[in-house]
């Protein structure tokens, strides 16, 4: 799962699928010589470096059927955003689907906590969706977002000067685990109304979770996440049960759907697992992926401390080309043909949200990183259409306040191995930097 430095075979080497070259790392034979390619999206060559497969696959195999997950990858720009935007013929059933079948012992640890996870948000394509997502939405929009701008900086001050601490005894730091992770964990906490519990368990109980239904663990790793998820799970069954009437979870508690019928308790917690899960997580994988980034990119890290925008700027080209969410799931509803391709009903498609933010098609240079770029907001990181990430606003907004405030009060930091990749995190739908480390100057 984590990724290491490995050589690559030269290109006469690499197997080929309709005449274009996909590269051996990441890749796995199967049949004959003629036999198609299965792309292992946990092999840590594809998690070090996805670009070089994902560009044969928009080239070669736009809409492949893997035949070792079932999964049918879709790589193409226009077709991953035509599937977004219709949530009739695409629906989002299987947004949140357990990986790797899960073992005995685990399920029956989930069972023991009343663990369920209904529709709620990604994974609803119901009436109920929308007044739900509506109801999230407000607590999440740009006036909620300006307002929490002050909390991030400050969070953001504090984490830095206990990391500034650290390099003035003229010792290393892993920015990742001092300040990536915990800064949006702590925001989240304190707009959600989340007090007396540690940061260091939710960030826990939030990796378990995303590890253990997004990861393909071991049976005794499945019993290990599925004990840290049951916990998760009844501590945020009683925080919903004695919400105040203030906060998101209170108001979905009260809330009434067209009907009439109140939200069920467990379709409520659903909504605030997923909430809190994606908050946080996908978050601290975007700051991760943007700190070491800047740090890599020659003359920026200064730039994004002196110079307007240029934060921002680097959020989004980020975004395009190494989102957090790498991939996310529908399923068919009848048969449709994608780039010529037939897709029976019920197939389960894999949207590859990272190789449609590299569209030439779309985007020009793919490879290059150019935030002035004029479509630089295009990319689908975020999703399309009735199911667009409710949280886009104060993710975008936490990654740049971040970013420069470390730039800022770290002006002097550089990476421990400036010429050692990181090791990266590899889940079906989730990457990013576990570790950025920073030395003295």
């Amino acid at each position: 799962m984590w990724a290491d430095a490995t050589s690559r075979p030269s290109a006469a080497a690499l197997p080929r699928t309709g005449g274009v070259p996909i590269p051996a790392g990441g890749t796995e034979q199967l049949g004959d010589e003629h036999g198609p390619e299965r792309v292992d999206l946990f092999d840590r060559r594809f998690v070090a470096d996805p670009f070089p497969t994902l560009m044969a696959l928009r080239g070669a195999a736009p809409v492949y059927r893997d035949p070792g997950t079932g999964l049918w990858l879709v790589s193409r720009y226009a077709d991953v955003r035509e599937i977004l935007l219709d949530p009739s013929t695409y629906r989002p059933d299987n947004a949140q689907n357990v990986v790797a079948r899960l073992s005995v012992p685990a399920l029956r640890v989930l069972a023991a906590a009343g663990f369920t996870l209904p529709p709620a948000l990604a994974n609803n394509g119901g009436p109920s969706h929308f007044p739900i997502r509506r109801l999230v939405s407000r607590f999440f929009n740009s006036d909620q977002v300006s307002a929490a701008a002050p909390l991030i900086e400050k969070t953001a001050e504090e984490l830095l000067t206990a990391v500034r601490h650290v390099l003035e005894r003229g010792e290393v730091c892993d920015l990742v685990t001092a300040f990536a992770r915990p800064l949006p964990c702590h925001v989240m906490m304190r707009m959600l109304g989340i007090e007396n519990m540690p940061a260091t368990t939710l960030q826990g109980w939030s990796d378990a979770a995303l590890e253990l239904f997004y990861g393909r663990p071991s049976a005794d790793r499945q019993l290990e996440l599925a004990t840290q998820v049951a916990d998760f799970y009844r501590w945020l069954s009683g925080l919903v049960a004695d919400a105040p009437e203030g906060g998101l979870m209170g108001a979905l508690r009260r809330h009434r759907l067209p009907d009439a019928e109140k939200l069920g308790d467990s379709t409520v917690v659903a909504v605030c697992f997923f909430v809190f899960v994606a908050g946080h997580s996908t978050t601290a994988l975007l700051i991760s992926t943007l700190l070491h980034r800047a740090l890599t990119e020659p003359g920026l890290w200064s730039r994004v401390s002196d110079e307007a925008d240029v934060a921002e700027g680097w959020v989004e080209e980020v975004l395009r080309r190494e989102p957090p969410v790498t991939s996310w799931r529908r399923v068919t509803t009848g048969p449709v043909t994608l780039s010529g391709v037939d897709v029976p009903p019920d197939a389960p498609l894999l949207l590859m949200l990272m190789g449609s933010g590299s569209d030439p098609e779309v985007f020009a240079d793919p490879e290059r990183m150019c935030p002035g770029r004029a479509n630089v907001r295009h990319h689908l990181a975020f999703g399309v259409g009735r199911h667009r990430c409710p949280g886009a606003s104060l993710a975008r907004t936490e990654a740049a306040l971040a970013l420069r405030a470390a730039a800022r009060r770290l002006p002097q930091a550089r990476l421990a191995m400036a010429d050692a990749e990181p090791p990266m995190l590899g889940l079906l739908s989730f990457r990013g930097p576990l570790q950025v480390v920073v030395a003295p100057h």
